[in-house]
């Protein structure tokens, strides 16, 4: 059985539908690749979060950006979230680039979407645009994301939505889950941006190793760390996550120093808000599609 039959067979066990693609950004055979469904549009939940943080160094590099401004949080304004400044119960006040690093690390929601005004969602998609990744769009941050969850779910509050749509005897397909309506991206894409950042042609030095490092002190290990579950290997991510939709992108580093991007999404066909299997998932099929293209090394 080929690589791309192992994923899908790895991804029809987990009960989720699949896409992903797989490359070597270093060690590997040159113009090889593993994909399912590579190409097709796909909803990036919190991994909108990766396209925005190149886009926020980029200004940076520009010097349109003092990544130390400094920043007060308030829980009166700020988004919702399980995570980081949004769970805090006063006003937070942090630099730009440590909003960032707390977006990146734990998938900071309050923190995304202040990064998010002071960039501006035309110039992360301009952003895209100029590295090529025509299939890539943001429409809108976290708020706006939990904005039309409430709406589509008739209800009054994201706590509620959540409920809603977790719940496995009703039937609800809000805007989130559909990539014409939502932020979308491919796998492709993704693997390109994640090539293109960590070989430096997007970002300078200092940038670069910003965007590596906060994206190798993530927090979260059940999806792509599970299929590398190894000390000396890093595993640098950036998870999403919306009712049934579980995704997570990523390079992993070996020790011998070869290097692999590689971006899945998925959505579960039950809708519980936890799925082991379906997390599992995202790293071993992952973890198949390197090991093929070691193998082809």
């Amino acid at each position: 059985m080929t690589a791309t039959g192992r994923v899908a067979d790895v991804f029809a066990d987990a009960a989720v539908r699949g896409w992903m693609h797989a490359v070597p950004v270093s060690g590997g055979r040159a113009g090889v690749d593993v994909g399912v469904g590579a190409d097709d549009p796909v909803v990036t939940a919190s991994v909108y979060k990766l396209p925005l943080v190149v886009a926020f160094c980029r200004l940076v590099d520009a010097g349109d950006l003092d990544p130390r401004e400094q920043v007060t949080l308030d829980p009166s304004t700020r988004t919702a979230g399980p995570t980081g400044v949004s769970q805090m119960s006063d006003p937070v006040r942090m630099s730009l680039r440590d909003m960032a690093r707390s977006m990146m690390a734990m998938s900071d929601n309050a923190a995304a979407d202040e990064l998010l005004r002071r960039v501006g969602v035309d110039r992360v998609n301009e952003t895209m645009r100029s590295l090529g990744l025509s299939s890539t769009r943001i429409v809108g941050g976290t708020s706006d994301i939990l904005e039309s969850l409430v709406a589509d779910t008739g209800t009054r509050s994201p706590a509620e939505a959540f409920a809603a749509i977790g719940d496995n005897d009703s039937v609800v397909f809000p805007r989130g889950y559909d990539p014409v309506l939502s932020s979308a991206t491919t796998p492709r894409d993704m693997t390109t941006l994640l090539s293109a950042v960590w070989s430096g042609a997007v970002l300078s030095a200092d940038q670069t190793a910003f965007v590596r490092a906060v994206m190798a002190s993530q927090i979260f290990t059940a999806r792509l760390r599970s299929g590398f579950p190894f000390a000396d290997v890093v595993v640098a991510g950036k998870t999403g996550t919306l009712g049934a939709v579980r995704n997570e992108v990523g390079v992993i580093e070996f020790p011998d120093g070869d290097a692999f991007a590689v971006a899945v999404f998925t959505r579960a066909a039950r809708a519980d808000a936890l799925l082991p299997r379906a997390d599992a998932a995202i790293g071993q099929a992952a973890r198949t599609a390197i090991a093929e293209l070691r193998k082809l090394a």
